[in-house]
């Protein structure tokens, strides 16, 4: 028994002294894994794009010490995903469809894989290092999407890393190899220290979040609320502007936008802007965003102030979406759609605020924006869709209507967007008026970031977004939850405008014309039907969208449909001479009416001193 114990004590002080010696040998920076804890799993990604003009970027993704982590060594294989959608844009887009040449290793050996499920390949192996290659197709210019040509390469995150669920939450590393003559790489992610374009994230979430732009674009920096930021500017033709006001300018955007919650959440931030003639946009992320506008974006006053709004809008959602959230968006499943009925919120709110901010900047004068906002009632009260979709459901069908639109749209859907633009304006009324000015929007956002954000790291429910709306308000918005969030239908402005000393004006219809209610694409002497309003003259009569109209009372067209009807008057029959599938058919329509509304915010006659003293607060002025 002593013989034995003697020889147990000689063991652990060898083991002893050789944990010390080993301490010694290790860079004091470097911490030593505890003998009795499973190695801690490592994943890094190697981003290379040697022949851009192919628009495929190769992706190689090391896993190391993951057999345990990821059952591997239980089940004898691990499975890898690439996700399907991207946060914060709302449709299954199916990322995997540009995946090729899926091949694993280990230890220098291949190793069997076979593809899963659509977006899931299975690679047998229980080896706790392996290393998987693979190309993606990216030739997609969108905020949402990846691009790659012989100018610059751009990704999401989502559309190119794959993951493994057991490692989402671990840290990585992803080594950006740019194409031999780029010089140039922006994004989100934290650079690593004396390694030349390599980031790394705390998890995969961070990646996903964490756009790319490589090339040879060009950046300019500025600090606003003490946090510095990076503007990346790429671009496929000549731009004309003043790099100085430029950076002034966003620089007021940003500082104005912090205002609202009173604290920035970021130690950097990056804006990736695209300049190219292709339409525009915008994508948030956790401290970063991609613009893509116009190249001709800052070539007049109104051009320019439409991208100050993008930046306005993209901008904010640093606060109301990335830690202002419903609680259904985040943490993320990357595989599946992610339901709430409140996008009302998180974009039609930011969408208020992108015109409120620039109000309160200067941007916009106090009857700039009246009309901004007489603009957004005017959009949803003419929409037949505002009739049958309440913008709750609205929200709710993101992924299956808004993002797939078609001719029939504007007859059965509200835009979250739009509404939710009017809805945050009616909200921040109300909030003035219910607590007699002392509070307003701004303090709803705050009271979420703090209470939701900050204190319980976690998103809201539906109900707890009412419950804190009412408290901050001081009152009552069943009304506006049941009739403007929840409901359909025309909105009772008056309660909202009233207090401010304001109302909504009906200036009539838009023209005196008779009406037909369809829209027409019109290519030379082709014209085709593209859209029918519903319950107008052209339903009523039959057209039908893809007819190809070819005549007016017998006169064959040669300028487009809706001019050629400029002077008929409401209860004029026309007669149409159309093609409907190949064979010609004759319809009779009866125009009706003009439906189409044309709204205004005027003042009241008589304000009341409290009301102009609202009102002065309701639009920042001094």
């Amino acid at each position: 028994m002593k013989k034995r114990l003697l020889i147990l004590f000689l063991l652990l002080t060898q083991q002893t002294l050789s944990t010390v010696v080993l301490a010694r040998l290790l860079p004091a920076n470097l911490p030593v894994d505890d003998p009795t804890e499973a190695p801690t799993p490592r994943i890094s990604y190697v981003l290379s794009m040697p022949q851009p003009q192919t628009h495929y970027f190769e992706v190689e993704m090391r896993l190391q010490n993951a057999a345990a982590a990821t059952n591997a060594r239980k089940n004898g294989y691990i499975d890898l995903k690439m996700p399907v959608w991207t946060p914060g844009s709302y449709l299954i887009r199916e990322y995997a469809k540009n995946v090729e040449g899926f091949a694993a290793t280990s230890g220098g050996q291949a190793v069997r894989s076979d593809k899963i499920r659509k977006n899931a390949w299975r690679i047998y192996s229980n080896a706790d290092d392996i290393t998987v290659r693979y190309r993606v197709y990216a030739y997609e210019l969108s905020v949402r999407t990846s691009f790659l040509d012989d100018s610059h390469g751009y990704l999401n995150g989502a559309s190119i890393f794959l993951y493994h669920d057991a490692l989402k939450d671990k840290p990585l590393t992803v080594q950006v190899n740019p194409y031999k003559d780029w010089k140039k790489v922006a994004t989100g992610m934290k650079a690593v220290a004396n390694a030349p374009f390599t980031y790394e994230a705390p998890n995969f979430d961070i990646l996903v979040d964490s756009p790319i732009e490589i090339g040879n674009h060009t950046t300019f920096t500025f600090t606003a609320s003490n946090v510095p930021h990076t503007v990346a500017m790429y671009s496929n033709g000549p731009l004309d502007y003043k790099a100085d006001k430029l950076a002034a300018d966003y620089k007021r955007v940003c500082e104005t936008a912090a205002t609202v919650v009173g604290e920035h959440p970021c130690s950097d931030y990056t804006f990736i802007v695209h300049h190219t003639n292709q339409g525009g946009g915008g994508l948030e992320h956790l401290n970063s965003t991609t613009l893509q506008t116009n190249l001709s974006a800052y070539a007049s006053e109104r051009s320019y102030k439409g991208f100050l709004t993008l930046v306005a809008h993209e901008y904010f959602h640093l606060w109301n979406v990335k830690r202002i959230r419903p609680i259904a968006l985040g943490p993320f499943d990357y595989e599946t759609e992610n339901y709430t009925h409140m996008l009302w919120l998180s974009e039609g709110c930011t969408s208020f605020y992108e015109d409120y901010i620039l109000r309160r900047a200067g941007f916009h004068t106090p009857e700039d924006y009246l009309k901004v906002v007489a603009g957004d009632i005017n959009g949803i009260e003419n929409q037949p869709g505002n009739m049958v979709q309440s913008v709750a459901e609205s929200s709710w069908d993101a992924w299956i209507k808004y993002y797939r639109p078609n001719e029939n749209s504007a007859n059965s859907t509200v835009s979250y967007y739009s509404k939710g633009a009017v809805m945050g304006t009616l909200l921040n009324l109300a909030i003035l008026s219910g607590s007699n000015g002392e509070r307003s929007m701004d303090d709803l956002m705050r009271f979420l970031y703090n209470e939701y954000y900050k204190k319980q790291k976690r998103g809201f429910t539906d109900e707890e977004f009412r419950r804190a709306a009412e408290q901050i308000a001081g009152t009552s918005l069943t009304s506006f939850f049941e009739k403007g969030i929840n409901g359909t239908g025309p909105i009772d402005y008056a309660p909202y405008f009233e207090p401010v000393g304001m109302k909504l004006v009906n200036s009539g219809p838009t023209s005196t014309d008779g009406f037909l209610g369809a829209s027409i694409s019109a290519a030379g002497v082709r014209q085709v039907v593209t859209a029918v309003r519903r319950g107008a003259a052209a339903e009523q009569g039959g057209l039908n969208v893809g007819d190809i109209v070819i005549s007016l009372d017998g006169n064959r067209l040669t300028d487009e449909l809706t001019k050629s009807l400029v002077g008929k008057k409401p209860g004029d029959t026309i007669q149409l001479s159309i093609i409907r599938g190949g064979q010609p058919r004759e319809l009779s329509i009866k125009l009706m009416p003009n439906p189409m509304l044309a709204y205004r915010i005027e003042a009241l006659p008589n304000q009341t001193e409290k009301q102009k003293k609202l009102y002065n607060k309701w639009l920042y002025i001094k």
